[in-house]
Parts: C-alpha cells; structure tokens; sequence
C-alpha cells in the first residue's frame, strides 16, 4: 500500500481527503501545517503530498522547495490544492517542484484523474 501525506490547515478538508484517498488503497497520515509535515517526511517520506498551498507558519511553495531539498525529497508526488485558478501560482508550485493541482473544492473523480496523470 502506498503512502499519502495530506497537509492542510483545515481538519474538514484533511478528513475529506482522507476518505478519498483511503478508498484509492493510499495508507494517510495528516499534518495541519509545513513544518510538522517537513519532520513527518524526515522520518519517513510518504509516496504521494496532498498539499495545501496557503499552510500556517509555512506556505505551499517554501514546504516543496524544502521538501525537495531533503535526502528522497525528489521522491514523492506534490499534489498541491489551491482556491484559485491563478497561474502564477501555479507556475510557482510547478517551478518549486509541485507534479500537479487540484482546485478546491476537489471530489473523488478529480483526485483520480490527477493520480492518474501522475502515475502516466
């Protein structure tokens, strides 16, 4: 079973990913904010990052440069959740080493269309 990492500040929305996630066979854990989940991947960095990208104490695009900078940080997919259509922001995510987006609010056959096109 893979594994998932979903960071976002809302417990509503890493609850809703979760349930997805867990019926695509994906093994979740939770953090609510980029630097509880930078540590979360030092000590064992996940397959898959469902990322939010406006995170406390951290933003999105800090988290995934970081993220990259780590020893197996080039490993997992970023797949990073916006509420916004910008495409500034998501030529920052892409250029920081983001795979792919999502805009909020996502359902099931989104998130499996994005995995999909990351599995490709």
């Amino acid at each position: 079973m893979k594994n998932c990492l979903v960071v976002d500040h809302s417990p509503a929305l890493r609850m809703v990913a979760r349930r997805i996630l867990e019926e695509m066979q994906y093994n979740v854990s939770e953090s609510g904010d980029g630097i509880a989940a930078l540590g979360a991947c030092r000590q064992a960095m996940p397959d898959l990052i469902f990322l939010d990208w406006n995170l406390p104490h951290m933003k999105g695009v800090e988290f995934v440069k970081t993220l990259r900078s780590l020893p197996a940080g080039s490993q997992p997919r970023v797949l990073f959740c916006t509420t916004e259509l910008d495409k500034g922001e998501i030529a920052a995510a892409i250029a920081a080493g983001a795979n792919e987006f999502v805009l909020k609010p996502f359902d099931r056959s989104q998130i499996r269309a994005k995995l999909a096109a990351l599995a490709a």
